[in-house]
Parts: structure tokens; C-alpha cells; sequence
């Protein structure tokens, strides 16, 4: 006989204030990611828009409110913009490592560099050094940090840390969990570098997509992620290519934009890590 199926509960959150759109209150449904089959529970529930958080994923279940929208680069059919290909020029030294999901002091202190200067105001400003190793290595999936270092002198000694990304490994794609970088480096538009990198380790990995969260139209800060074509979101018919004209009009209304601007070049906030115990 073969073991019965055990299908994962869910459980919603109690509603509490909106981190992206101000007036409003969000809420989440979530599951628990345990056991041997946690991976293929991980890429089913990414397929229709959930997210890790540790040991959990969690999708937007609002109920007034449908603002938060998946979105996945197509990385097979990915084209850099010009600005996109300078970046890729200027960036192009670093040396990038798929280290293992393990937290070290190096890369926490990249953290509160990185969460001081661009979300000062954020809950994860009060992370400590356990909270962040909780973050990192409390994962049932297959999951990675890939570490983005300036090159060393002699070559043999690690170069500085100036990057990092936590990244799960699904059937389909790379799901970026969570990405941060040196706010006080000289290089622009390292946010923008690590998921070009990431668009192009999928493309080698014979992977279709980039997953980069939600996006939500109205936050300014969100519309970096826009800039990265072709494109798909999630709706309630499925997956979804953003047309042309879509994408034309989503570009020109983040470029217009000061704040959003200042998101595509430095990265700017994220969805993720959000507190489940409301």
C-alpha cells in the first residue's frame, strides 16, 4: 500500500496595516513547508503565487484588496535594456559564489548596512545576528545564498562583499527571497545587477523563470521590477505574459516617477520575511 496523501493546512493571519499601500490593511493565508515532499509543495504553491518565508509560504489573502500581483521574468526571452547592458559591463567583475544557505557575520553586517540606509524605518531593522541565521538557514527547500564579491588583489583571497541574495531553487525558476547590497558603493544599480546575474544563472540552468514576488502598482518603490521584459503576472485565469503596450506604459510611469526611479537604480524595498504571527 502506498502512504496516504497528506494535503497541507492553511491558516490565515489576522489583519493588521498595509506595508505598500498606506489606508490600507493586508492579510495572508499560509502553510507550513515540512517533511520530504517540501520542495514539491514549495514549487506548486510558487506556480500560484506563494512565497517563502522560512519554513512557510504565505500568499496575500486581502479582503478588499487584490494590489499585490506574482510576477516572473521570462529568462529564456530576456532582453537587456541599454542601461541593463551598462550595468552588466560595469558589474561584470565581480565574482559571484552559490555558497550554502548558512549565515555568516559577513553577510549580517552587509544586512544592517544595507537595511540602515534603504529601509530605515522597516521591521527588519531590528533583526540581531540570530534572527538573521533563522532567515537564512531555517529553509526545507532547496535553497542558497549567492554572495556577489569585488575581485581580490592576488586572486586567491575573497574580495569584499558587496552583495547577496537568498535563493530557492524551484522546478520552474529561481524564486529571489531576498536580496541586499552595499548602499555606500561607488557602483550603480547593484539591486538592478543581482537579478540580471539571477536572469541569467536561470537562463544557463535550462530554467524558464525569474520569480520576483509581488508587485503593486500605486507603491512607487515596487516599480523597479517592472523594468525587466518580457514578463508575466499572475491573475486569476493563470499566468500571464504583460503585453507590449502594458509594459511601455508600466516602464514610462516608473521612470517618470523620482522615487521609483531612485528604486530601479539602488534595488529598493521587497516583499518578503513578513511576520506570519499576527
Amino acid at each position: 500500500m502506498t502512504a496516504p496523501v497528506r494535503f497541507p493546512r492553511f491558516f490565515v493571519t489576522s489583519p493588521a496595516p498595509c506595508p505598500y499601500l498606506p489606508g490600507r490593511s493586508e492579510r495572508k493565508v499560509f502553510t507550513e513547508l515540512k517533511g520530504p515532499h517540501a520542495d514539491s509543495l514549495n514549487d506548486a504553491l510558487g506556480r500560484i503565487g506563494f512565497r517563502r518565508s522560512q519554513t512557510v509560504a504565505y500568499r496575500p489573502s486581502c479582503l478588499d484588496c487584490n494590489a499585490c500581483i506574482s510576477v516572473r521574468v521570462v529568462a529564456g526571452e530576456f532582453a537587456p535594456s541599454g542601461t541593463q547592458k551598462r550595468l552588466l559591463k560595469r558589474n561584470g567583475d565581480l565574482v559571484a559564489t552559490v555558497c550554502r544557505p548558512w549565515s555568516t557575520s559577513e553577510q549580517f553586517d552587509l544586512l544592517q548596512r544595507y537595511l540602515a540606509v534603504r529601509h530605515p524605518e522597516g521591521g527588519m531593522t531590528a533583526m540581531d545576528e540570530v534572527d538573521f541565521a533563522d532567515m537564512v538557514e531555517h529553509t526545507p527547500v532547496t535553497s542558497y545564498v549567492i554572495e556577489y564579491r569585488e575581485p581580490s588583489s592576488d586572486g586567491i583571497t575573497p574580495g569584499r562583499l558587496v552583495g547577496a541574495c537568498l535563493t530557492d531553487r524551484q522546478c520552474d525558476g529561481l524564486s529571489m527571497i531576498y536580496s541586499f547590497y552595499d548602499p555606500h558603493h561607488d557602483r550603480q544599480g547593484l539591486g538592478t545587477y543581482i537579478i540580471l546575474d539571477h536572469i541569467d544563472r536561470a537562463t544557463d540552468m535550462g530554467l524558464a523563470y525569474v520569480y520576483l514576488g509581488y508587485w503593486v502598482e500605486g507603491a512607487p518603490r515596487m516599480q523597479y521590477k517592472v523594468r525587466f521584459r518580457p514578463m508575466e503576472k499572475l491573475g486569476r485565469a493563470g499566468w500571464e505574459r504583460i503585453s507590449s503596450e502594458e509594459h511601455d506604459r508600466l516602464i514610462a510611469a516608473a521612470v517618470a516617477n523620482p522615487r521609483s526611479r531612485d528604486a530601479v537604480n539602488e534595488g529598493a524595498r521587497k516583499d518578503g520575511v513578513p511576520s506570519i504571527a499576527q
